[in-house]
């Protein structure tokens, strides 16, 4: 199945009702809209940066059919499915193709690592494609997360499967990028995760990126991307000088409680995080009104 990818994918937090701990689909429907006012490519759901793992598979089923009811269909609706079995992951896939999702996101199981041979995430994977009903997205998650490694070789390999069509990686590494966009060639498109190295990666041949830093700069993000590809070099680069710093203090060092604290300095829905996961310590979050300032991000940061 052919599908671009190209530009910049918002992967959205999950908000949560801070009473009942359920997620929150009226809260997620209005921060969606508000990051829709940038051209951006589309939404993620249920990556690292959505708390996917802690999410029951109802409540992602839910979610997906909340978010596509607020998307025009020129963007498009990821979704994360990967479980640490084939059988989850493809349970999981289906139920978020049939709520709307146009792709998923398929990180690799990592409870039984060392066990995970390339032979075994190959037949995982291949199954997975060949039993989803929409294109399915390979997810190199963070290194500091648990997880396979999916090497460039195994990409490759995989790449020549008609219904897997990109992989992001979120190494932050431009070695690693530089390997999986030669290993996929033309068959598949390479997604960058960080959004310190957008250009660089745009430069090696990505087709663009799933970027948390897009949640707190959309409008900034689209740009850059728009602006490499139109050929205004100069503009894309002062861009990503001026979001790099976010990126490192905000997505890097404070992760998914960074973020939430700063789309509550921004005027949108962060809330608490899923047990067990902790909120941001009080220190924080002045590091984080810091970053948005600096970069020149929403008012209410300056306050």
């Amino acid at each position: 199945m052919e599908m671009d990818l190209s530009g910049v994918f918002a992967p959205a937090t999950t908000p949560f009702d801070p009473v009942t701990g359920d997620a929150d689909l009226v809260s997620l429907r209005a921060n969606v809209r508000a990051w829709m006012e940038a051209p951006l490519s589309g939404v993620v759901l249920f990556g690292s940066t959505g708390e996917g793992p802690l999410l029951d598979e109802d409540e992602r089923a839910r979610l997906t059919a909340g978010v596509r009811g607020v998307l025009d269909a020129g963007r498009l609706l990821l979704a994360g499915t990967g479980a640490e079995s084939t059988r989850a992951t493809l349970r999981m896939t289906r139920a978020v193709a049939a709520e709307g999702a146009d792709a998923v996101l398929v990180q690799p199981p990592g409870y039984y690592r060392p066990l995970l041979t390339p032979e075994a995430l190959r037949d995982h994977y291949l199954a997975v494609a060949e039993g989803s009903p929409v294109p399915v997205i390979l997810y190199q998650v963070p290194p500091r997360f648990s997880g396979a490694e999916l090497p460039a070789g195994l990409v490759g390999e995989l790449a020549k499967h008609p219904n897997i069509v990109g992989i992001k990686d979120s190494h932050g590494d431009l070695r690693t990028m530089g390997a999986l966009v030669e290993a996929c060639g033309k068959r598949c498109q390479v997604l960058v995760g960080s959004g310190a190295i957008l250009y660089a990666a745009l430069e090696m041949g990505a087709a663009g990126g799933i970027l948390a830093v897009s949640l707190l700069a959309p409008a900034e993000c689209a740009e850059l991307a728009r602006a490499f590809a139109e050929g205004r070099l100069g503009d894309a680069g002062r861009l990503q000088e001026r979001l790099a710093p976010v990126h490192r203090a905000v997505v890097a060092e404070l992760g998914v409680p960074g973020m939430k604290a700063a789309l509550e300095l921004l005027g949108l829905h962060g809330g608490p995080l899923r047990a067990p996961l902790k909120p941001l310590r009080s220190k924080d979050r002045e590091r984080v009104r810091e970053a948005l300032q600096a970069a020149g991000l929403g008012a209410a940061a300056l306050s």
